[in-house]
């Protein structure tokens, strides 16, 4: 079972829907990865010295190679796939747009409109995952949490978890959001600098969408 490979990022094929298929060059060997768009964006340029974490997925009919950036994101996707009513696909697709401790976050407080932002997902799916994840996420906090970025802050217990509900989750998701829907950093820095962050991420989404749409 492959775990991470260490090599150099080939060719990237980039589809309108679904994840995006890499190539890692390691020695001469060519492994296609399935990468969220977030994490793809985070490696850099063809040609870059790539180091990435791996979930390998056996199917009956073939073996695929998933990639991250950090092992808390392959460890809270091989927490999403436990849950039975989420494959590979979907959980990719919740971590272009959130990262594993706004999730986290999104479930403890069962944040629907946040997790309705995840292309595919509605509102009667989104209400029954933040149900069947709990459970799984509280685990992935314990074993898999300590390598979450962008400034969510570990604190112990309920409330602790509570208070990284703050203003850097918001702004995390929000550029995350954007990104998945094709805005450039430029545009990203501008939505932020206009719209506020306080109140729930898909407001706060529904505000710098408007506010790109009229700078267009």
């Amino acid at each position: 079972m492959i775990g991470s490979l260490r090599g150099t990022l080939g060719e990237c094929s980039i589809r309108s829907a679904g994840p995006m298929e890499v190539v890692v060059d390691v020695r001469g060997v060519g492994y296609r990865v399935l990468m969220g768009s977030s994490a793809l964006a985070a490696l850099g340029p063809e040609g870059s010295d790539v180091s990435i974490h791996v979930h390998t997925h056996l199917r009956e009919d073939a073996l695929v190679l998933y990639g991250f950036v950090s092992k808390a994101e392959r460890d809270c996707f091989e927490a999403l796939i436990s849950v039975r009513t989420v494959g590979p696909g979907v959980a990719l697709a919740m971590l272009s747009v959130h990262s594993p401790g706004s999730l986290r976050r999104i479930v403890s407080i069962k944040d629907v409109d946040a997790l309705r932002l995840v292309p595919g997902i509605g509102a009667k799916t989104a209400a029954r995952l933040v149900i069947e994840l709990e459970s799984k996420l509280d685990d992935f906090y314990e074993f898999g949490g300590s390598e979450e970025s962008s400034g969510d802050q570990r604190v112990d217990g309920a409330a602790g978890r509570r208070a990284t509900a703050a203003l850097p989750s918001v702004r995390e998701d929000l550029r995350s959001a954007l990104a998945s829907l094709g805005y450039g950093p430029d545009e990203i820095r501008y939505a932020e600098s206009v719209v506020s962050m306080d109140g729930p991420v898909g407001d706060v989404l529904k505000l710098a969408l408007r506010e790109l749409a009229a700078r267009r």
